[in-house]
């Protein structure tokens, strides 16, 4: 279904609501802007508790019809389908996750987009070939039973996402939940509305059944997001972002003891050991700290590096992320885009002045590029290197969610550990050795609830992700997923 007016020309798109297999417009509207530029991409449609409560008891109503009451085949053939209306529309999708993102095309294609449509492919697979447990029991009187789990839908999930990769996180959550015979009303991020109703595009072309997905646009506090997390009859919320957001989701869906999946922030770490194979480290860490201008949750903020190879480390690294092109998304040698918007960029540059008061040494960047063009009306920084701050700074213990990172020597494997885990924060880590024993024995001991050796950012699907600490409640992924989306029931039966 096309989202733009007739008169493309003169008017910007409207992004409308879908809800009960309807695209819906509201009265009230926000602007959806370029970080790139500043100029106006969409103007987005504002949920109300009205909107939110019609597309709660969309989805409900379609739970209870019949959605619930598909089998697996049916559910993996339906996911399939929604993949290939994605790929089939592979370009449409690149051109909204760069308007609202101004992420390189390259990044686009090869990852937010490309996983998109995995995802789908993924969860479909899976459900087709996930089996039960199975257990039989026998009872000192001679009796025998039979055992075994059934997965159960759990309703409606209400999912809101976040703005940092939008389409790979929001499939990365509707996928499952459909695969397991639930019903969805989801939010992206307001930030970033473009590849969600393009999903919802494509979900209405396939023919997927009326209330089975549905989206709204809004925004947090009193609001779209909390009139969602609110309503009585959602069975779950899932939400990826900033910790304090969902330290107050838990409260609002606290009284309702609802199921919660939360991937929030994080301050990572990368260790660096003087045996590392030296240049993959320096290529390693100069893609976790400054991918995507450094808004991925998975980042490396934190660099730790062995003392006898800092200082070479440290001129290595400033000397690579000085060949980084900051730029707009449609130029080739452009490898790092515009944060997400201008208020994002002031938060960021509000850490950099930080830093320097905290006693940091800049290596390199610190502040904002200048085009001489319209990119100088967008959210650009500079890839930014501290060192010399304590572990005890600010800029050191806060998640900053922009193109930085601070370097530190370290003497001793023990040291390093303890330092690393001296944080509020447990998504990620990385570390760089040959020496795999060590890196095996220093992965066990990171309190994080993922860690690399010699790598960054390689994910198979099916296994668990998530944080510890203010990073987060539950895993997501595979199994892990299937289960949060689903009711798990035991079934006892006497045969015997």
């Amino acid at each position: 279904m096309n989202q733009e007016p007739a008169d493309a020309a003169r008017a910007p798109r409207l992004l409308r609501h879908y809800i009960d297999g309807e695209f819906v417009a509201s009265a009230t509207t926000f602007a959806d802007v370029s970080p790139v530029d500043g100029t106006l991409v969409a103007q987005v449609c504002e949920a109300d508790a009205a909107a939110v409560d019609r597309a709660v008891r969309a989805a409900r109503a379609a739970q209870l019809s019949g959605w619930r009451d598909t089998t697996p085949a049916q559910r993996a053939d339906w996911l399939h389908r929604i993949a290939d209306g994605i790929q089939a529309r592979f370009e449409d999708f690149v051109a909204a996750e760069v308007a609202d993102t101004g992420r390189p095309l390259t990044q686009a294609r090869t990852l937010d987009v490309a996983r998109g449509i995995a995802n789908f492919r993924t969860f479909a697979d899976l459900i087709r070939t996930a089996n039960s447990e199975f257990f039989e029991t026998h009872t000192p009187d001679g009796s025998e039973y039979i055992n075994y789990v059934r997965r159960k839908p759990l309703g409606v999930i209400g999912i809101i996402s976040p703005w940092n990769l939008p389409l790979l996180l929001f499939t990365w959550k509707v996928a499952p939940a459909l695969a397991m015979g639930n019903c969805v009303v989801a939010k992206p991020s307001e930030e970033t509305p473009g590849s969600a109703t393009l999903l919802a595009e494509v979900m209405h072309d396939v023919g997927l059944p009326p209330g089975v997905f549905n989206l709204i646009h809004g925004h947090g506090p009193n609001a779209a997001g909390e009139f969602l997390t609110r309503h009585p009859d959602i069975s779950a919320i899932t939400f990826t972002g900033e910790s304090r957001t969902g330290s107050t989701i838990m409260k609002t869906v606290a009284d309702g003891v609802k199921e919660i999946s939360f991937e929030l922030g994080g301050k990572n770490a990368a260790v660096v050991f003087a045996d590392a194979d030296f240049d993959a480290a320096v290529e390693g860490v100069v893609k976790s700290s400054f991918t995507n201008a450094g808004q991925v949750c998975l980042c490396s903020e934190r660099v730790y590096v062995e003392r006898p190879i800092f200082d070479r480390f440290v001129a290595a690294l400033k000397e690579r992320t000085e060949q980084l092109c900051v730029g707009a998304p449609h130029d080739p040698a452009t490898t790092m885009g515009p944060l997400i918007s201008r208020g994002h960029r002031e938060k960021v540059l509000s850490y950099f002045r930080l830093a320097v008061e905290e006693g940091a040494t800049v290596v390199t960047g610190g502040g904002v590029p200048q085009f001489g063009d319209a990119r100088d009306d967008g959210a650009f920084v500079k890839p930014t290197i501290w060192t010399g701050l304590p572990d005890t700074a600010r800029c050191v213990k806060e998640e900053i969610f922009g193109p930085v990172c601070h370097i530190a020597p370290f003497d001793a494997e023990d040291e390093v550990i303890r330092r690393v885990n001296d944080s509020a924060y447990g998504l990620a880590a990385s570390i760089w050795t040959t020496q795999l024993a060590r890196g095996h024995r220093v992965a066990k001991q990171i309190e994080t609830g993922i860690v690399w050796i010699n790598a960054w950012f390689v994910r198979d699907l099916r296994t668990p992700f998530g944080g510890a600490k203010l990073s987060g409640i539950g895993r997501e992924g595979g199994r892990h997923s299937l289960d949060f989306y689903s009711e798990l029931t035991n079934v006892c039966v006497r045969v015997a």
